[in-house]
């Protein structure tokens, strides 16, 4: 099982925690969310959990916790900027359908 970042997407989280002051790292998960059904959870990690996997690139560690990963394994962390939009884009390889403003998705 794994999660990775693009080059990218670990340049920001390191900046964010750098300006945050703290932290290990992100923790990223899903929740139940959405007209598709399951929503990402990006969030800053303080501790890590004994459930928690651990997933590092390009300096930068990743938390999910194990019902979590069920959901994620494969998925690529990226961050894009496209024209005024700029934003985490998550390559999920397990996703089958997401819902038309793209704030859900499906397994």
């Amino acid at each position: 099982m794994s999660i990775t970042l693009t080059e990218a997407a670990a340049n920001h989280i390191h900046s964010f925690l750098k300006n945050r002051g703290s932290g290990l790292g992100i923790r990223l998960g899903v929740r139940t969310s959405g007209c598709s059904g399951m929503a990402y959870v990006l969030e800053f990690a303080d501790s890590i959990d004994e459930n928690d996997q651990v997933f590092e690139g390009h300096g930068v560690k990743v938390l999910v916790d194990a019902k979590s990963l069920l959901y994620l394994d494969g998925t690529e962390l990226d961050y894009t900027r496209e024209g005024l939009n700029e934003g985490f884009k998550f390559n999920n390889p397990n996703v089958k359908d997401a819902c038309g403003c793209g704030e859900s998705f499906t397994i």
